[in-house]
């Protein structure tokens, strides 16, 4: 499975997502400018976390113009998976490819923490790693991570069952006590309706390596890859 991840100017994990799918799952991965229109050889684009463009205008509003992600929208169209995480998450609602929005932090201040999410669906490749409701944590960075969308548009999330990530607290409970940026229904990360499709807030990739003392990120990337049967132990 061929990955791409795309660096924009300002874009500052885009290394971190290519050291777990390159270095410690051994998979072929290339770094994608962002003036590139031809994704045709990938699998899976990822789009990093950082600040695109300087995060000008709104974060995610000057990427989404850019050759490479004209490119993933067609990507994404074909069936292709699509992964944005943290800035990336932003993009991705920004192009129209995942509902709703990201805003300011309930308490207006850039949190850098470790937060406990609980897995809500696992029949998708992203998460078939994980347990139904199981608890994982994973760091967060962000100054603009509550997710926000109309009553309508939380209530087709919850009906197609396109929350995969919620916050909660260390026992599982998605109260406010367990939200760190008072994102609407605790939601941390959401699928499109095909699945193909996923933007979350934490990042995965800072919890791959045991170094750091955690892999439960690790899993999200295994999922996929089980796809083409080439997962490594």
């Amino acid at each position: 499975m061929k990955f791409g991840v795309i660096v924009f100017p300002g874009s500052n994990c885009d290394r971190d997502i290519a050291m777990a799918v390159r270095d410690l799952l051994h998979q072929p991965t290339r770094m994608v400018w962002h003036e590139e229109s031809d994704l045709s050889d990938l699998d899976v684009v990822i789009i990093p976390g950082g600040f695109s463009y300087g995060d000008y205008l709104r974060c995610g509003a000057i990427a989404r113009f850019s050759p490479a992600l004209q490119a993933t929208v067609k990507h994404a169209e074909q069936g292709k998976f699509v992964l944005g995480v943290c800035n990336g998450f932003q993009v991705l609602t920004e192009a129209g490819l995942l509902p709703g929005a990201l805003v300011r932090n309930r308490d207006l201040h850039f949190i850098c923490d470790r937060v406990s999410l609980r897995v809500e669906r696992t029949d998708l490749p992203w998460t078939q790693n994980y347990r139904k409701q199981q608890i994982i944590t994973l760091p967060i960075a962000h100054g603009e991570g509550c997710y926000y969308a109309d009553a309508q548009t939380l209530a087709e999330l919850e009906s197609n069952q396109q929350v995969l990530f919620r916050y909660c607290t260390p026992t599982g409970e998605s109260i406010e006590a367990g939200n760190p940026n008072g994102s609407l229904h605790n939601i941390a990360g959401i699928c499109n309706r095909q699945g193909n499709v996923l933007g979350m807030m934490p990042h995965p990739e800072r919890a791959a390596d045991p170094m750091l003392g955690s892999t439960d990120g690790i899993h999200l990337f295994t999922g996929l890859l089980a796809l083409t049967e080439a997962i490594v132990a």
